[in-house]
């Protein structure tokens, strides 16, 4: 199963109007003509503490990149980020091999990633090929593992199964260049989990079969992840003469009722090149004090406008972070949510 997983590669905003349909179904001409969306809110997985068990649930690894809809229409392709932001140019391989498919329309949702030597998903790795965040290079080694096909040469497929979205995504997409597809494992919950943390994934995805496409967080996807990986707002950092970048560690903030609350401190995960970036851009930020209510000396403090995401073994009884390591920031147009800690 090792070997599979392996094999499988372990390794401007947009108008929300539908498209005015223009000709039928030319593959299909008995059924209806669909409009194409021009954006479709994706579907986003519940964070579970275990894997479900049960044929009902197809299990997927959980790749460590950006989530990425690509439209294909009538000869031309749009690339759009979580948030609606038009990438295309961005990612000009993935672009170019969306059209070598030979489909009329599309709409594949999938997540970019960079591949590390172990053939693992690398977030850091991403984000240098972009040129860190507000970048503007293009990663041309991304590769698109496409796990849903919402759209079809005039079909909307929203509201057929999951199995069946994913048999037509498979003949439509074939191994071709950049995109690929993100298999199915065929393996027990609980058997995969520990496989996929075994081989330091970042955890796996379980998706309800026989459930339609629906945008938002619902429960028919969920992630159960082997370390757990967040996103932080940054309140501060410590300078220093001798880390990396000039940075000793980042103070980090999560969301809390209406507001922010320190969550404690991280101080590796860092090269020379992302901590020295970072400084600069946190030195845009400077504040006088900081922003929320905390002690420390020495620190220089930040406007809470940066999300981090932040890996971790889990939590203090102080509700501090254990064992944070920094993987880089996210986008805007990623839209990627500060975590929030519960209520209580």
């Amino acid at each position: 199963m090792a070997k599979r997983m392996l094999r499988a590669g372990v390794g401007g905003d947009v108008a929300q109007s539908p498209a005015v349909p223009r000709r039928p179904n030319r593959r299909q001409p008995e059924l209806r003509f669909d409009p194409m969306p021009d954006r479709v809110e994706p579907c986003l997985a519940l964070l579970a503490s275990k894997p479900p068990a049960g044929a009902e649930w197809a299990l997927e690894v959980k790749w460590d990149g950006y989530r990425l809809a690509v439209h294909i229409e009538r000869g031309k392709v749009r690339i759009l980020t979580r948030g609606g932001h038009d990438w295309t140019s961005r990612f000009p391989t993935i672009a170019h091999d969306a059209l070598e498919l030979g489909l009329d329309s599309a709409i594949l949702d999938g997540e970019a990633v960079v591949l590390d030597e172990r053939g693992a998903s690398n977030f850091g790795a991403l984000q240098q090929a972009l040129g860190g965040r507000g970048g503007k290079k293009f990663a041309a080694g991304a590769i698109l593992y496409a796990f849903d096909l919402l759209y079809l040469d005039g079909r909307d497929l929203r509201g057929l199964t999951l199995d069946k979205r994913r048999s037509m995504l498979t003949d439509a997409i074939k191994p071709h260049g950049s995109i690929r597809m993100s298999e199915e494992l065929d393996a027990e919950g609980a058997e995969f989990l520990k496989l996929a943390c075994s081989m330091g994934l970042e955890g796996i995805i379980a998706k309800r079969r026989d459930a339609p496409y629906r945008s938002g967080r619902g429960g028919d996807w969920l992630k159960i992840k082997c370390v757990q990986s967040e996103t932080f707002l940054i309140l501060g950092y410590e300078p220093s003469a001798v880390a990396l970048g000039g940075i000793g560690r980042l103070l980090l903030a999560a969301r809390k009722h209406s507001g922010l609350v320190y969550v404690g401190s991280v101080g590796t995960g860092f090269t020379v090149k992302t901590a020295t970036e970072l400084r600069k851009q946190l030195a845009a930020l400077k504040i006088d004090k900081p922003a929320i209510s905390i002690k420390g000396r020495g620190m220089a403090w930040v406007t809470p406008a940066l999300p981090a995401e932040i890996a971790f073994r889990g939590w203090t009884n102080d509700a501090n972070l254990r064992h944070a390591s920094y993987k880089g920031l996210r986008e805007d147009a990623d839209m990627a949510e500060v975590f929030k800690l519960d209520e209580g």
